[in-house]
């Protein structure tokens, strides 16, 4: 879970708390949960990161990045369950890191927490940070792709188009909650193939992802059943309300009224949609 619109939620959460604030300290919470993963040590973190300015948060995919005055990057990917956070969090027992900020002279905190210990922690110099995450490792951000790239890039894969979508290096920052939707707004079945998809499926697909992207980033992301997903402020989204498909198999379908949701397994994760407004 947290996919595009959960992290730039986050990013848009914590942005005005840490950016042109100095770090007086960045410490481990005490947890005897799974530990995350952190790289360097956290001995070597907190000695970097003293002193430091926090120049911008920014989200990049499903991760969110730290960029400071020194030229170094921190980068967390919250996986399953990570969460960053400016207010009280879900539970004390899952609190993973401290960012102890001074901003204009007022002190403050942002933590990171992780319910699943999935999640991960790491600091890069600005050449390592492009080796490890750039332009050949990651494709365009869902939100910044033209539609004759996508287009273009769909049409290379023989895979089905819902398991493409999942491909980071393809789009990145659609994962399996919003690729189910984007699907089922487009009217274009998870199975078909991506390379024979024609030109106005791939427009309509397109299209379906800025809009319900961009909708569930102003509805501060989705909030399952779990709860996990929380914004900065330790609050649910409310995009769930929403969701045409996502998790409503043999429900009735919201968009027509009068086939039922249907669940399937594609990679290994559940896919969700309508065979009557998605038809192969």
């Amino acid at each position: 879970m947290p996919e595009l619109p959960e992290v730039e939620t986050m990013v848009r959460g914590i942005r005005p708390a840490m950016e042109g604030a100095k770090i007086l300290e960045f410490v481990a919470c005490p947890c005897e949960k799974k530990p995350i993963s952190l790289k360097p040590s956290i001995k070597e973190l907190s000695s970097r990161l003293q002193g430091v300015k926090v120049q911008a948060v920014e989200r990049l995919a499903k991760r969110v990045l730290f960029k400071f005055n020194t030229g170094e990057i921190a980068v967390f990917e919250p996986r399953m369950t990570g969460l960053v956070l400016v207010a009280d969090p879900p539970s004390q027992a899952h609190l993973r890191f401290e960012f102890r900020l001074i901003k204009n002279r007022k002190k403050s905190s942002v933590w990171i927490w992780d319910r699943r210990g999935l999640g991960t922690f790491q600091l890069y110099s600005a050449e390592d940070f492009e080796v490890a995450l750039g332009g050949n490792v990651l494709g365009p951000d869902a939100l910044l792709i033209a539609e004759d790239v996508f287009a273009s890039r769909l049409k290379k894969t023989n895979r089905e188009v819902k398991v493409a979508l999942l491909d980071q290096k393809l789009v990145a920052g659609v994962g399996n909650l919003y690729a189910s939707e984007i699907l089922h707004e487009a009217k274009v079945h998870p199975q078909k193939t991506a390379a024979k998809l024609t030109k106005p499926q791939c427009k309509r697909i397109h299209a379906a992802m800025n809009r319900i992207l961009l909708e569930a980033i102003a509805y501060e992301g989705s909030t399952l059943s779990d709860g996990t997903y929380r914004n900065a402020l330790n609050k649910d989204g409310s995009y769930q309300n929403k969701h045409r498909v996502y998790a409503k198999g043999d429900e009735t379908c919201l968009t027509c009224h009068k086939s039922t949701v249907i669940r399937i397994v594609q990679a290994q994760r559940s896919t969700f949609f309508c065979a009557r407004c998605q038809k192969r």
